[in-house]
């Protein structure tokens, strides 16, 4: 294909795509190629930029790490692709960063090669410096596993040897941990299978320079409380320390441990590191019904806030093949660990910086003052919705198409339950209701914000809690949503979202 044919193709696959019904203007969304999986990988901060890593898949099957990096976790420049496929593997899956202290960067990676006999499977890592765009990967694994994600050890045990975590560093000694899902399936997941393979785990490596890895044994015990099912496995580790307020600063002492399971989505464990144990006291999701929120990854930043991003799983079969795109994040999200000894959830405080055309309602400051409101961009604003004096239940009902089709946010007080329930909401999508715990102080009002893009709601409350759904539907959204229940609504506002995406 000649320049002037190819300058033409991309013409239109860009206008195509910025004309598509359901792709996202302000999530972080892959910029060309298949998203499947599209896991967030090797999220980095150093000298002033976010870089963030995306898995995707080629024309010719095999994987690599796409490069984004950005100043503001708003507007992102792609780069060239970060890892690549060797001469003996099929590139990579899932995988973290770590920024050494003297500016180097590496990818720690799962080596793709479905090959079992195949001696080149393992953990891959590659290293950069700044300006962090030429990445050097090893040509070996640093970590040899014997079969696909499984280390069979001498005495006849199995460890798990896939999607290892960020690497980490503490006196002198790097830290990385792997995920056990292979060993799940394979030897955990029968009635009569032996309990130390079931549910979920990770393995905990060190190495004194990087290259030189030593097995140091299980990274955490079983979870004692109301934690995982025996069923669900720990994949996409992120290991970090939590900061004591959603703007950072000083560090709390506690842990978090982000990771999935493939069959409940993301979830974590805030709990302290004992030498080298991590010893899990509070176990959360951020995914109930579902996968749609999936792959969690997340760094510091150099205010030492915990950022986070996810990735949100299409709904729709053959998606790319369709549509000639798949692949979303959720928005940045920041941590941290609240008074209260929970985890503490909220929306990056960059994004009030998309905000365009406020709009605010004149509500009458009585109880159950609902009723319908104009919405000027109903497929990419913010809502802020406050309510105090709260009865059994109150809502909001978005997303609204023809024949009575719309999304429906709902928080329950007696019962301390956010919901979003999606049951009305079209027959491309899951009809689920999806519900998170979140109890209210007797005083304590319900502070919800809600971002609507395209096929992407997030919901936010409270600074604690946080729901997020893919909604698809072709018709238009019309111009307007409602609020209901019993309460006091003291602020209602929208705004305009501006795109980020450049298309």
């Amino acid at each position: 294909m000649n320049l002037e044919k190819m300058a033409e193709v991309t013409r239109l696959y860009r206008e195509k795509l910025l004309n598509d019904p359901y792709r996202p203007r302000f999530h972080f969304c892959v910029l060309d190629g298949e998203g499947v999986p599209g896991d967030p990988n090797g999220y980095f901060y150093a000298d002033g930029r976010h870089h963030l890593m995306y898995l995707y898949r080629r024309s010719n099957g095999t994987f690599h790490w796409g490069h984004a990096s950005s100043a503001d976790l708003l507007f992102w420049r792609h780069h060239q692709d970060a890892l690549v496929e060797g001469s003996k593997d099929e590139g990579c899956f899932s995988g973290g960063a770590f920024v050494d202290d003297d500016g180097t960067a590496y990818l720690s990676y799962w080596i793709f090669n479905p090959a079992a006999e195949d001696a080149h499977q393992g953990i891959g890592i590659a290293k950069a410096v700044f300006p962090y765009e030429n990445w050097k990967q090893m040509e070996y694994p640093i970590i040899r596993s014997d079969k696909w994600g499984i280390i069979e050890t001498a005495d006849g045990k199995y460890i798990g040897c896939a999607d290892p975590s960020n690497i980490w560093k503490k006196d002198g000694m790097y830290y990385m941990q792997t995920g056990n899902k292979a060993v799940l399936d394979a030897y955990g997941r029968e009635a009569d299978s032996q309990e130390i393979y079931k549910g979920d785990w990770t393995e905990l490596f060190s190495s004194s320079n990087l290259t030189d890895w030593e097995y140091r044994g299980r990274f955490y015990d079983r979870y004692e409380g109301d934690g995982p099912e025996d069923s669900e496995d720990d994949m996409c580790p992120n290991f970090l320390p939590l900061p004591q307020s959603a703007g950072g600063g000083a560090l709390s002492g506690k842990y978090l441990q982000l990771f999935i399971s493939h069959n409940k989505g993301c979830q974590y464990y805030i709990g302290s590191l004992e030498n080298e144990k991590f010893r899990p006291q509070i176990h959360g999701r951020m995914s109930w019904c579902d996968d749609t929120f999936f792959a969690p990854e997340a760094a510091l930043d150099d205010k030492n806030r915990q950022i986070m991003f996810a990735w949100l799983r299409d709904d729709l079969p053959e998606q790319f093949q369709k549509f000639g795109w798949s692949g979303v994040f959720g928005l940045p999200r920041t941590l941290w660990l609240r008074e209260e000894g929970d985890l503490g959830i909220a929306p990056a405080s960059e994004l009030k910086r998309l905000r365009e055309e406020e709009q605010k309602y004149i509500i009458s400051p009585q109880k159950n003052s609902g009723g319908m409101f104009e919405l000027t961009n109903p497929d990419g604003c913010e809502i802020n919705l406050t309510v105090k004096e709260l009865g059994k239940e109150f809502g909001i009902s978005i997303m609204h198409r023809e024949n009575n089709e719309r999304v429906l946010v709902i928080y329950n007080r007696a019962e301390g339950m956010l919901r979003v329930d999606t049951r009305q909401s079209g027959s491309l999508n899951r009809p689920v209701l999806e519900e998170a715990p979140l109890v209210l102080a007797e005083n304590e009002q319900l502070e919800l914000i809600l971002y609507i893009d395209k096929s992407v709601l997030e919901v936010f409350a409270n600074d604690r809690q946080a729901i997020t759904r893919r909604i698809y539907n072709p018709k238009e959204v019309l111009p307007e949503f409602g609020v209901f229940g019993d309460g006091v609504i003291t602020e209602l506002k929208s705004f305009r979202m501006m795109p980020t995406m450049p298309y």
